[in-house]
């Protein structure tokens, strides 16, 4: 049992490809960044290489994966406690500046346990998101006024400036690139709510990978919530996605915010699990 780590993002899809794309609900973050990678280069997260491997088990079949876009947190698949633990190891025999870790509950924890006693310092809780997948749509009634429409490159300020916001309102990290957005726009997979001629909601969709695609994100200006609009273009997007070939439609809420869990359950996606994102202070 042992993690063979790679810099080659070929490598990389050549050992853990179809492991992953065996499970795309429970893989849908390390697949949505590998593609994001082939599509944008190396750097679209940062300047340094990405870090990325597959875990093989006692029978040498691929039982884990993760990848690593520095300055990010290190992404973990599902995978066993001990491979977790592992890999916290096997980073630090690199000198990897691993930040932080996200994954679901059990190999987080697993990883963060073992980088503590390698490095000290203290763990913390950053964000618990939880993973829903759609079962059937039930788009808002009633409606609020306006209608979806597919953002265009008229639209390219008003996006990137409502991905930037999203990212500093949720902590994540702004798009590095306007390409990450040009190629959204290019391929149509931004959605904004308009009415009366303005823009006042957006939903973003992330390419299908295995009959999966992700909504991400939903951003309405704060002056403009509460009016139906987030649910609205998410039911749009929603209904497109899955009209276009989709059979499995995801989406990760933060659980700090109930609103927006309760308003998506409402629109019929269900609880698939959650995932913690920890913090790596004081070492």
């Amino acid at each position: 049992m042992t993690w063979t780590m790679t810099q080659d993002l070929d490598a990389f899809e050549a050992a853990a490809g179809g492991f992953l794309r065996a499970r795309p609900v429970a893989h849908t973050v390390l697949l949505s960044v590998a593609a994001s990678l082939g599509r944008l280069g190396a750097n679209a997260y940062g300047d340094g290489a990405p870090w990325c491997g597959s875990w093989r088990g006692a029978d040498g079949a691929v039982a884990g994966a993760f990848l690593w876009t520095p300055p990010r947190a290190v992404l973990l698949s599902p995978m066993p406690d001990d491979a977790a633990a592992a890999l916290a190891d096997a980073l630090t025999r690199e000198r990897c500046a691993v930040p932080g870790v996200n994954a679901v509950r059990a190999p987080a924890e697993a990883f963060a346990a073992a980088w503590r006693r390698r490095h000290g310092g203290t763990v913390a809780t950053a964000a618990r998101h939880r993973l829903h997948r759609l079962g059937e749509l039930t788009p808002p009634t009633p409606a609020p006024p306006g209608a979806a429409r597919v953002a265009t490159v008229a639209d390219r300020a008003l996006l990137l400036a409502w991905f930037t916001a999203f990212a500093e309102e949720t902590g994540a990290s702004p798009p590095r690139h306007a390409r990450a957005v040009d190629d959204r726009i290019a391929h149509g997979r931004c959605t904004l709510w308009e009415t009366g001629g303005r823009p006042v909601s957006l939903a973003g969709v992330i390419p299908t990978v295995s009959g999966a695609t992700r909504i991400a994100p939903v951003y309405t200006p704060p002056e403009l919530r509460g009016r139906g609009y987030a649910g609205a273009v998410t039911a749009a997007v929603s209904a497109a996605s899955r009209h276009s070939g989709a059979t499995e439609l995801l989406l990760f809420t933060d659980l700090a915010n109930p609103t927006s869990n309760a308003l998506y359950q409402r629109l019929g996606y269900q609880p698939v699990g959650d995932h913690l994102v920890l913090e790596f202070r004081d070492a």
